[in-house]
């Protein structure tokens, strides 16, 4: 029990899910979001907030309802409904529109496991920001409430 206990404490136990279940991103996420992370591009929060500003990107938000409600989003920021099954026609329709995709924060694995499905669906200039929406706001970023 302690072993478990401490495990979850450190954030060595969990799944994907940190929109499902998990809203501060307790979770290491799983061995496929693990591979994709590697694969796809990052972002800081100051590069990301350049970006929008100049209107390159458009940020994707992955979480849930519940880490929306207690943390906010992304001013602007696509709302997906299901990180793992999000209909293509939730994102938008020029595939070669930037999209930087988050979830929680960087224990949670919502953020790319949705960007590689963008990537399958042909968008081409995808990344992730692993600071997530707890970095953003930590950064001092505004944050929208929902």
């Amino acid at each position: 029990m302690r072993t478990l206990l401490l495990a979850t404490l450190l954030g060595l136990v969990g799944a994907a899910g940190c929109s499902k279940g998990e809203p501060d991103g307790a979770g290491a996420g799983s061995p496929a979001g693990a591979a994709a992370r590697a694969a796809i591009p990052t972002l800081t929060v100051d590069e990301l907030e350049a970006r929008l500003a100049r209107g390159e990107c458009r940020a994707v938000d992955a979480n849930g309802d519940v880490t929306r409600k207690r943390h906010g989003v992304i001013p602007g920021a696509v709302l997906l409904s299901d990180y793992e099954v999000f209909l293509p026609s939730e994102l938008p329709a020029d595939k070669s529109k930037g999209l930087v995709f988050y979830c929680a924060n960087e224990h949670c694995g919502a953020s790319e496991e949705a960007a590689a499905r963008a990537i399958t669906a042909g968008y081409r200039d995808v990344k992730v920001l692993p600071a997530g929406i707890l970095g953003w706001a930590q950064a001092g970023k505004q944050v929208a409430k929902l």
